[in-house]
């Protein structure tokens, strides 16, 4: 058996949890982010891989986690971009068919530090309370944890997609229609579902309009994606100079940024929603839909002259949804796509696939 390495977790408000150091070592004794909570059963390598958690560290409030291992063709972004992970106890035996490796390798293998026997529950009201804060955890002493934790900027004022866009552009799919989706972070399972009706250019967050609509697409699809949208350069530059031009699909980030374009203002909510079990009411049918989420800031409700809203959070009544008024162009807050979670809401790729095809 391992040597338990014992470590802390010391947030910046002073608050410290004890536990075992589990994944890789953290750079110079200290791993630190912006400590957030998800509420996902399942799905912790998705949740891990997925770019939209870039600076943060992850605190999964379910109490076993990585029983089943892990598998590649589960991976959401080509590496994890979090800072770290935090669980209250490790599996320490996989049980899954598709399973190549348990969940301490792969953090390990990908320099993903992490900790484990902590009290989460205490953690996440913690956090509710006061609202999600910088960490840091490692095997340096609390003081220095301390100091490291209060250093950490979180995600306000930062541009985390420069951090987690391609490099080069590159295409997937072989559908139908043509589409470019702008990388701010996409997830695999949004490729996958754009990829069944349409040809799929992924371009980089910093493509000007010019270029996308150089690709001739019928539409364009602004993806997912960490940090602050007040932060993003130049995107409602080119986002503004594409609506009108073409059919455009907004998830997440994209919500935001879309929102920001129209002339909308974004804030920052107090712990965020992260998690794969949050209600979203369709206004338009009625209907409650069960919606995986994963952001920190949000859109203001009454800052959106020329969109309406379609879809509301029933925790919290934030705005999950607009669609412009005199162009064709749509958005919403949550995950459709899941990836993990439920399937309820992937209605919307069928509809931004029928706006193309009416071709205006």
């Amino acid at each position: 058996m391992s040597q338990i390495r014992e470590t802390a977790l010391v947030l910046a408000d002073g608050e410290v949890f004890e536990g075992e150091a589990i994944g890789a070592e953290p750079a110079r004794g200290a791993a630190t982010g912006e400590v957030v909570f998800n509420t996902v059963l399942s799905g912790y390598q998705e949740v891990i891989t997925d770019p939209s958690y870039a600076g943060q560290i992850i605190t999964f409030t379910y109490p076993h986690i990585g029983n089943y291992g892990t598998v590649p063709l589960d991976n959401e972004g080509r590496r994890p971009f979090c800072r770290g992970v935090i669980v209250r106890e490790l599996s320490r035996r996989r049980s899954n068919w598709r399973s190549n490796e348990d969940l301490s390798a792969f953090l390990e293998r990908l320099g993903v530090p992490g900790i484990a026997g902590i009290d989460t529950r205490r953690l996440t009201r913690h956090l509710r309370d006061v609202g999600a804060m910088s960490g840091a955890f490692g095997n340096a002493t609390e003081s220095v944890l301390l100091a490291a934790a209060r250093a950490e900027p979180g995600t306000n004022g930062v541009d985390l997609t420069a951090e987690v866009t391609c490099a080069q552009p590159y295409t997937v799919g072989d559908g139908p229609y043509r589409v470019v989706a702008i990388d701010y972070g996409i997830k695999s399972t949004i490729l996958t579902h754009l990829s069944r009706f349409a040809t799929v250019d992924v371009v980089s967050a910093s493509a000007t309009a010019a270029d996308i609509l150089g690709r001739n697409p019928q539409g364009v699809f602004l993806s997912n994606g960490p940090g602050d949208p007040g932060m993003v350069a130049g995107a409602t530059d080119t986002i503004g100079a594409l609506l009108g031009n073409v059919p455009v699909f907004g998830i997440c980030l994209g919500h935001q940024l879309l929102a920001r374009t129209l002339g909308g203002s974004t804030f920052k909510l107090k712990f965020g929603h992260h998690g794969g079990n949050h209600p979203v009411r369709n206004l338009a049918s009625g209907s409650v839909e069960i919606t995986s989420q994963n952001h920190n800031f949000c859109v203001d409700v009454d800052s959106l002259p020329t969109a309406d809203i379609t879809h509301l959070n029933l925790n919290d009544h934030t705005v999950e949804g607009m669609r412009c008024r005199d162009v064709p162009a749509f958005s919403v807050q949550y995950h459709p796509e899941a990836g993990p979670g439920p399937h309820d809401s992937r209605y919307l790729f069928e509809e931004f696939a029928t706006l193309m095809q009416r071709g205006h």
